[in-house]
């Protein structure tokens, strides 16, 4: 089977959740301030912004090196990240198409609820997700890591096949990024682990692998240099 030319992966820059959520979760809140559902979030305005410089990083790419492939996770916030970006970049860029493979972790009957909430509501899941640990737990009605791995492989496989050869820019979330990690290097639950603590997966951060060699090898990670400062 081919390989595609070139994969980015692009984090949405910041969300509406991105900043309430941990602001009520330190100050031990039940409401967020937010209602609605997650694949319907906005960006803020400095995640406007950092739509807008991901587009100028775009201009500035060599011809040979632009897009040729765009696919979007179908939250709001994924598909607006490359709409602005695609705009600011003043290039002629591809249409996106969208992919259910690509939403961020689903969280189930904890969609959208502050960790006090989930405390009240959800009484036994904070002692499941200690005994479970980070990667193996599942909340209810949800999907453990594991879980997002599955349908990446998928994806992956398609891509693969559909644009071999092609460079292919994909849009989605941090657990995205941080799990097709996992699929195309082979990693295993520590190694994740271990990624995971140089940090985040930042706002409209950067991941290439380059499939020159005939098999996806990993360029940069969570590359931000482009972005302006908060």
């Amino acid at each position: 089977m081919g390989v595609v030319a070139e994969l980015i992966l692009i984090r949405h820059g910041q969300s509406a959740s991105n900043v309430a959520f941990p602001k009520a979760d330190a100050a031990g809140l039940l409401e967020s301030g937010l209602t609605g559902r997650d694949t319907d979030v906005e960006l803020t305005p400095f995640g406007v912004r950092q739509a807008q410089a991901v587009g100028h990083w775009l201009a500035g790419l060599p011809v040979g090196q632009v897009p040729e492939v765009a696919i979007t996770s179908p939250y709001l916030r994924a598909r607006e990240t490359w709409r602005i970006a695609a705009a600011a970049s003043g290039l002629d860029l591809p249409a996106p198409a969208t992919d259910d493979r690509l939403v961020d972790r689903l969280l189930g009957d904890l969609e959208m609820l502050t960790r006090a909430a989930v405390a009240r509501q959800f009484p036994d899941e904070p002692g499941r997700f200690e005994a479970a640990g980070e990667y193996q737990y599942k909340p209810p009605n949800g999907e453990s890591f594991g879980d997002i791995a599955v349908r990446l492989e998928s994806f992956l496989t398609d891509v693969n096949r559909e644009h071999a050869g092609k460079r292919v820019v994909v849009v989605a979330h941090d657990s995205v990024v941080l799990m097709m990690r996992y699929v195309i290097e082979g990693l295993d639950w520590p190694a994740i682990a271990a990624v995971a603590a140089t940090g985040h997966v930042r706002n409209a951060s950067i991941t290439r692998f380059d499939g020159a060699s005939g098999a996806l090898v990993l360029d940069h990670y969570n590359t931000v240099s482009h972005l302006p400062v908060e």
